[in-house]
C-alpha cells in the first residue's frame, strides 16, 4: 500500500487566523487517523505561523499513526524534536517570506553538517527524511548524509504546463530511481491533488505521499474524513 501522510498545517492557519482554539487541530488529526491515514505531517516554522509547540506535543501523545514533523535544519527546532521524539522528521528549506515552502532543501551544499543532524536524530530512534527537489545530485547527497527516506518536491510537476508534465514526471521517476538504487526509501509531495495524484502514484517503488492544502481545501466541501477517504482510493488503486 502507498502510504498517505496528510498535512494538518491549514487546519492550524485557520485556527491562527484569529488567535484562537478552532478549529481544533487534534480533533482534525483524529479524523484523519480514523479515515485511514497512515501519518500526520506538521511544519514546525522558526515563525510559528501556523502549527504551535504545544501541537506538536499534543499530536506526539495522542496519535496512533506516526507523527511526520518537518523542520528547518537550526537548533532550536531540532532540540525541540530531539525532545517530543516524532516518528519521523522531514528536513525542509525555510524561508520566512514565503507563502509555502518554495523548493527542496540543498543538501549538495550542506552534506557534512547535515551529517551530523541527521546521526543525532537517529541516535534518539527518529527517522530521518530530506525534503529535495528530484535532481540527482541532490539524492545522491541525501544518501551521503545517512538519510532514511527522501521526499520528492513534486511541486514542479504540480504546476507544470500540459507540455512539460511529462518530462516532469520523468524528472522524478529518474530521481526516484537513483534514491531507491541507494537504498533511500522514495516519498512524494507538494502540490498534489486528486487530479494529479495518479501519474506520480503509478512511479514504481512509491512509499508514501505527503498532501496537505488539497484535503484541507476540499474538506470544506466534502468533510475532512471523505477529503482523506479520497485519495486514499487513489493509492489503493496504484498499489495493486
Amino acid at each position: 500500500m502507498i502510504e498517505l501522510g496528510v498535512n494538518i498545517d491549514h487546519v492550524a492557519t485557520l485556527r491562527e487566523a484569529r488567535k484562537g482554539v478552532e478549529p481544533d487541530i487534534i480533533a482534525a488529526a483524529k479524523i484523519c487517523e480514523l479515515a485511514g491515514a497512515h501519518q500526520i505531517t506538521v511544519h514546525l516554522r522558526q515563525d510559528r505561523r501556523h502549527i504551535q509547540d504545544r501541537d506538536v506535543e499534543l499530536l506526539a501523545q495522542v496519535l496512533q499513526v506516526r507523527l511526520n514533523l518537518e523542520l528547518a535544519a537550526v537548533d532550536e527546532i531540532i532540540g525541540i524534536a530531539h525532545r517530543i521524539k516524532p516518528a519521523v522528521v522531514c528536513l525542509v528549506p525555510e524561508n520566512r517570506k514565503e507563502i509555502t515552502t518554495e523548493g527542496g532543501l540543498d543538501v549538495v551544499t550542506q552534506v557534512k553538517r547535515l551529517k551530523d543532524v541527521v546521526s543525532g536524530f537517529q541516535d534518539k530512534g527518529i527517522k530521518v527524511s530530506m525534503f529535495i527537489d528530484p535532481e540527482l545530485d541532490q539524492v545522491d547527497a541525501s544518501a551521503e548524509t545517512g538519510a532514511d527516506y527522501v521526499e520528492l518536491h513534486t511541486g514542479a510537476y504540480a504546476n507544470a504546463a500540459d507540455v512539460d508534465i511529462l518530462g516532469e514526471v520523468d524528472r522524478i521517476a529518474n530521481a526516484a530511481a537513483r534514491a531507491i538504487g541507494a537504498g533511500l526509501i522514495f516519498n512524494a509531495g507538494h502540490g498534489l491533488t486528486i487530479r494529479n495524484l495518479p501519474p506520480i502514484a503509478a512511479i514504481p517503488g512509491l512509499n508514501e505521499v505527503n498532501i496537505g492544502h488539497s484535503i484541507v481545501s476540499r474538506a470544506l466541501f466534502l468533510g475532512l474524513d471523505q477529503a482523506v477517504e479520497e485519495i486514499l482510493m487513489i493509492l489503493e488503486e496504484f498499489s495493486l
